[in-house]
């Protein structure tokens, strides 16, 4: 195999495993393993009352509940405001009227090519979700007060949850939007 070329180590339906080069300064070639992965989003609903929406949800990697925004994984070529209106519907059953993109960023670029894009989901219209068959969640909702109060204690421990809850907390300095 030359430098030039990658090998894909692993592949699944959600991600692959790609073994690739990286040349250093003394222009030795240092082998690196990538995890290739189509993206994701994370939607920060808003209820009309101004509580945020969270999910409660089983995780088999940390191996218990967390607590998160609802989001997903992109289809290959999707728009991510597709996907977020797609995620928020199956995983809480609500619509939004408004969005408003957050700031994507790479969730873990040291190994992982996952970039993930938050949307702030307003003027919530209720509906049935339509949850995949391993999702195992509850919904739970919590002004920003309690959310912040939630990160600061570390129950709140997801990434993309703990960004856009900031964020909107910056949009938002009273807690009222």
């Amino acid at each position: 195999m030359s430098q030039d070329e990658n090998e894909i180590i692993f592949s699944c339906p959600i991600f692959k495993l790609e073994k690739t080069w990286q040349i250093g300064r003394s222009g030795k070639k240092h082998t690196r393993y990538v995890v290739r992965h189509p993206g994701g989003v994370g939607i920060l609903p808003i209820l009309p009352g101004g509580e945020i929406l969270l999910v409660k949800q089983f995780r088999v990697a940390v191996g218990r509940y967390i607590y998160e925004i609802p989001a997903g994984m992109r289809e290959p070529g999707e728009e991510p405001l597709t996907t977020a209106r797609r995620e928020l519907k199956e995983e809480t059953g609500y619509t939004a009227e408004k969005w408003t993109p957050y700031p994507s960023f790479y969730a873990s670029p040291g190994y992982l090519d996952e970039k993930l894009f938050l949307f702030l989901a307003e003027g919530l219209i209720p509906g049935e979700s339509a949850l995949e068959d391993g999702e195992n969640l509850s919904l739970i909702t919590v002004s920003l007060e309690k959310a912040l109060e939630m990160i600061d204690s570390g129950e709140i421990e997801d990434g993309k949850t703990v960004g856009a809850i900031l964020r909107y907390a910056i949009d938002t300095p009273s807690g009222k939007k």
